[in-house]
């Protein structure tokens, strides 16, 4: 669910970064009249098209986080993320056709969970064909020899990158969930505070990992996200605290936190419930309760996250308890996005509707190192 944020100083950065900032600099000293279009009611979302890029919308972002296991019995977490922020309301003169109009940043991350190891790669480039980009006209996106695509329900993902590659194919056992009100996503208060979002919110996943010099087979489940929209969060709002849980018992669940600068939650925080048929069920913040149990503090950023939770739906009779794998599952995007989140695979013990469940998730944390912006 995490959105890009732009610093422009170039710490961190190798000598490719360093110019790209400088272009970006010279861009970024223009305004246009060219504006994006906010997500607003009406839009109908349909599928494979609105897997497909959507570049007349600022920001978007493909999100897949899953859990693994291989051939010898090891279990990992991963996250593999694909970035699009758009620059056309930055250009000196919208007839005149820019160097590019787009920057592409992209992650990956791996979660050893037996050994407690946690593996993080990022790229960032220029919307130009031969380094980067997302297609308008199939599921397509890219940047250097990183990629996902695939059709309506079926993905396949490829990374590769020091020594650690991931080559995945999904199958979607779901139709898409549509979030908030038809994929409308309010976030905040106000005309176009919203997003696009929907999940793929059980993919069967199969295909091989190579970590540490050695390649595994490895099969699991995967959660997708897709988000596009252009001017989401408002002025109160520092980031948010965002649960993927999918249980034993073939259901799914969504929620967010939007957290605000006194440390509440915003009244547009909101959920979905999958049921095991994939019928949903839209939660709004009064259906639903997460109480922090433990916290934990970062020697690498100096945050202090949240750590385990205990989700309570009353009205689904659901009381779950959200432990993290490891806390060690923080990312410092230096050399792309700039931001600094936690996003971690999470183990789910609990009860839903009288009976004990268990199931896997994913937790991702932003604004604890400093408010995000989008």
């Amino acid at each position: 669910m995490l959105s890009s944020t732009l610093s422009l100083d170039g710490r961190g950065q190798g000598e490719g970064a360093r110019r790209l900032t400088t272009i970006l600099v010279v861009v970024l000293l223009f305004t246009t009249g060219f504006t994006y279009q906010l997500a607003l009611s009406g839009r109908k979302l349909t599928f494979p098209a609105d897997h497909y890029s959507h570049p007349d919308f600022k920001t978007e972002w493909w999100y897949y986080t899953g859990h693994l296991e291989s051939d010898s019995g090891k279990r990992y977490g991963y996250q593999v993320t694909f970035f699009r922020f758009g620059l056309r309301d930055r250009q000196k003169e919208p007839r005149t056709k820019p160097l590019f109009s787009e920057l592409y940043m992209a992650h990956f991350a791996l979660s050893e969970i037996d050994a407690k190891r946690f593996l993080f790669r990022e790229r960032i480039h220029r919307g130009i064909a031969a380094k980067a980009g997302a297609a308008t006209d199939r599921y397509l996106v890219w940047n250097e020899d990183w990629k996902v695509e695939g059709d309506a329900s079926r993905h396949a993902i490829r990374v590769s990158d020091r020594g650690a590659e991931l080559r995945l194919e999904l199958q979607s056992l779901k139709p898409p969930a549509l979030h908030g009100q038809n994929g409308l996503s309010q976030k905040a208060e106000g005309e176009g505070r919203a997003s696009y979002y929907y999940s793929l919110t059980r993919m069967q996943t199969q295909g091989e990992l190579t970590i540490n010099g050695k390649k595994e087979k490895v099969t699991g489940l995967t959660w997708m996200d897709h988000e596009f929209g252009s001017n989401q969060l408002s002025e109160d709002q520092v980031g948010w605290d965002w649960f993927s849980i999918q249980l034993d018992d073939q259901t799914e669940l969504m929620l967010y936190l939007m957290r605000r600068k006194d440390g509440s939650a915003d009244p547009y925080s909101s959920g979905t419930l999958v049921s095991a048929s994939g019928a949903t069920t839209h939660l709004a913040l009064r259906d639903y309760r997460v109480e922090v149990l433990e916290r934990w503090k970062s020697s690498k950023s100096g945050a202090h996250y949240p750590m385990k939770w205990k989700i309570t739906i009353p009205q689904q009779a659901m009381e779950l308890e959200v432990t993290p794998a490891f806390p060690e599952q923080e990312l410092i995007t230096n050399r792309s996005t700039r931001v600094t989140y936690w996003e971690g695979a999470a183990h789910i013990r609990g009860t839903a509707n009288g009976k004990p469940v268990k199931g896997q998730g994913y937790v991702e944390m932003t604004g604890y190192t400093g408010k995000l912006t989008l």
